[in-house]
Order: structure tokens, then sequence, then C-alpha cells
């Protein structure tokens, strides 16, 4: 176990340029035998290989965590999840470049080495694949899951250029396979122009929730919280936020922009209250593509406080 702190630990914390870059900080390990007593890990996913757009996401967890600011108590929850929670970063699943199948497979031990140890895994990606693997390492300790998922697209493809295995299907494969439950599967900020009739269809059969970008203005992001709360209900719950569910104008480095979507503060504010009133078994960020390693980089500095504000629910709720 190493911890960051330790040479600034008289001084409180560290500048956020220096030392080993973790998670905001948080103490770092490999060896699964170090998760005990801890309560969230945090895992990176750096893979891209089953992009259908831009690629570059292979490097969003190394940039998410050096955008990650230090603990702190949230000016508006009031809460500083790092004093709540043991929070600990377990490393970077042993992905291979061109090799999706392999680098799926480490992911999926890596998380399930997390689930095991009793932790809640916050996966940083990465694609949107990596929901495969992620949320098959959940439904195989928890049983089918219950899956809230902000996105532009529905990621329910048969199919992406003939390719069954891309990060526009993980989401049909996971319900086809069994490990969701379509009935407490919610979609928020859908847009845009792809998927189509056929997908729709195969969703609409399966009783899957979709809260299109219209609804969320027209609603407002509070009543579509309420109503996914209320749609998933009790039992476990993945959460999956893919970056391009906002606008560019907040996200721009991602693999597939879409006009008219949620503004960061919507956002950020429906990921803690899905946190704080669900029972979270896991969660990710996908799709980040940074212009640069650091917390310049507006897309992911977004991306990490979506991972703080989830990180903030599970705090609250625990309270």
């Amino acid at each position: 176990m190493i911890d960051p702190l330790e040479r600034w630990r008289q001084y409180g914390e560290k500048p956020d340029y220096a030392g080993l870059l973790t998670y905001g900080g948080a103490p770092y390990t490999q060896n699964p035998a170090e998760l005990a007593g801890f309560d969230v890990a945090i895992v990176g996913a750096p893979t891209d290989d089953l992009v259908s757009d831009r690629p570059g996401t292979r490097f969003a967890p190394r940039a998410i965590r050096a955008a990650s600011c230090p603990p702190g108590p949230h000016l508006e929850s009031k809460v500083d999840a790092f004093e709540e929670l043991r929070i600990v970063d377990f490393g970077d699943a042993a992905v291979l470049p061109a090799d999706a199948p392999r680098s799926h497979e480490a992911i999926l031990e890596l998380v399930g080495q997390v689930l095991d140890a009793g932790l809640v895994p916050i996966v940083l990606g990465g694609d949107h694949s990596i929901a495969e693997p992620d949320i098959q390492a959940v439904a195989a300790r928890h049983g089918p899951v219950g899956l809230v998922h902000f996105d532009t697209h529905t990621d329910t493809g048969r199919e992406v250029f003939g390719v069954e295995l891309s990060h526009g299907t993980p989401m049909f494969r996971l319900v086809e396979d069994g490990k969701v439950d379509p009935s407490r599967y919610v979609q928020i900020g859908l847009r845009g122009y792809w998927p189509g009739e056929r997908e729709f269809a195969w969703q609409s059969e399966h009783g899957i929730t979709s809260f299109f970008m219209h609804d969320v203005r027209e609603l407002g992001i509070e009543q579509v919280v309420e109503r996914t709360v209320e749609l998933v209900g009790e039992g476990p719950v993945y959460l999956s936020v893919d970056v391009d569910v906002l606008d560019p104008a907040f996200a721009p480095g991602t693999g597939t922009p879409e006009p008219g979507g949620m503004t960061s503060g919507d956002l950020l504010w429906a990921c803690r209250e899905v946190a704080a009133q669900l029972e979270l078994v896991g969660a990710e960020v996908v799709e980040v593509i940074p212009t640069a390693v650091g917390s310049s980089d507006i897309t992911a500095l977004v991306a990490d406080r979506i991972v703080r504000e989830i990180l903030n629910g599970l705090a609250l709720r625990r309270r």
C-alpha cells in the first residue's frame, strides 16, 4: 500500500501537481489482499479498440486522475466523501492494445477482485464497451442488476459496422445475457440520429425506459431523476455515465459528440442523487477523450467531478 500524501501529511494536503498520481490522492495498491477495510475502489480501464469514430479514451483514466481535486467538503451537500468513505485507487486493468477480448477479461477480473473484497468499484473508462465486463462482474455477484444509463445513445445495437462487440452494443448484449433487468433499466439524455426503429422496438419489447433530451428539458432533471428512482426501485443498481450525454460545450473531448445535451450542473446533481437514493453496487464514467493530461482539460475535469459526485452520493446514503 502506498500513501501519496505521506510526505505532505504535516501540511494537511499536497499540491495537485506533485507526488504519485492517484485519484484524489487516495492510497494506491495492486494487491487484492490490501482492499480489506476500504469502501470504494477506483479502477482504470484504458482501452478504446472498439470505438466507431474518434479514438483516444485509452488516455482518460490517467487524465481523470490528474484532474481529480483533493479531498474537502462539498459546498452544496456539506459532505467530504474522503472523510466519510475509505477510498483506494486499485490502478488499471492489464489491457492489451488491439486485443479487446483479453482486455475485457482483464477488466472483468479486476472489477471482480474489488467486488469480492466487498467494495464498490468505480471504473474510469475507456470506451463504453467496458460496460460489458464491468456489469458482468457485478451481476455475477448480485444477480441481474438495475441500470441507470446517462448517454446520447442507447448502445443497444446488435452490431455496429457489422461487428457485434462494439461500444455501441454492450447494453443489448447485457440484457440478452440476463445481466441487466430491463424492467429496471432507465436511459437518460438520448438525442441525435442513432439508433433507429429496430433498436427502439427491441427496447419497447423488453420494457426499457428512455428519457430523451426533450423529456429532460420539459420535465426538468429533478423530475426525471425522481421517476428514475421509482422505476429502478429497490435492489442492486449499476450507474453508467457516458460523457457524451453532456452538450459538447461542456465535454468536447468525446468520440461521438452530439449538440443539444445536458449541462454539467444537471448531470453532476443527478449522479449524486442516483448514488444517494439507490443501492449502487458499481459505477463507470466512459468515453472521455482528453486533449491534455491535466486538470486544464475540460472533459477530464467534468469526468472527475462526476466521480466525485457519485462518491458524495454514496457518502450521503451511508449517513
